[in-house]
């Protein structure tokens, strides 16, 4: 069996996260998406709110499961049985953080990464970007899966954006 794992913090969930998730999902019999905890950020949502917002995003892709963790995320892949991870390149400035990472993630824990380009639709779009553009009121439906704005800009609103350990 095949198992990836696509980990990020996931904060908010973008159209460029669900497009990733829906390719990598369709090259695997289980991809486990994994929201990590970042001691170096503070959340916007907190981590249980975003595992609701992916469920709600994926439900319609059955080989998909909705996890989180904390520590190194070779440790995380390892106990979820996950051989490689899964992690999107937009075009400008991401590939060389990625490359590094994916080195350092063989090294210390075996585990291979599979770098996936976005599509171009989604290359411009990044949760940052969906936070900033909520925080001042914008349109954030064509950024973020269909059916999520409202639920987004609610989670966004609300209070306890503190980031917490799964």
């Amino acid at each position: 069996m095949m198992r990836m794992m696509y980990p990020g913090s996931f904060d908010p969930v973008t159209r460029g996260h669900l497009d990733i998730i829906t390719r990598a999902s369709a090259l695997c019999d289980e991809l486990i998406v994994a929201v990590l905890h970042n001691p170096d950020k503070r959340g916007a949502i907190p981590v249980s709110g975003r595992v609701r917002l992916l469920e709600k995003a994926c439900k319609q892709l059955s080989n998909v499961r909705i996890v989180t963790g904390s520590g190194l995320t070779v440790d995380c892949a390892r106990a979820y049985g996950a051989s490689c991870l899964v992690r999107g390149v937009r075009p400008l400035g991401d590939f060389e953080s990625e490359y590094s990472m994916a080195q350092i993630n063989r090294m210390l824990g075996g585990v291979e990464t599979l770098l996936m380009t976005t599509s171009e639709t989604c290359a411009g779009i990044s949760s940052s970007i969906v936070r900033q553009i909520a925080a001042f009121g914008g349109d954030i439906d064509s950024l973020v899966p269909e059916g999520l704005a409202q639920d987004i800009r609610a989670a966004l609103a609300g209070e306890g954006g503190e980031e917490e350990e799964p």
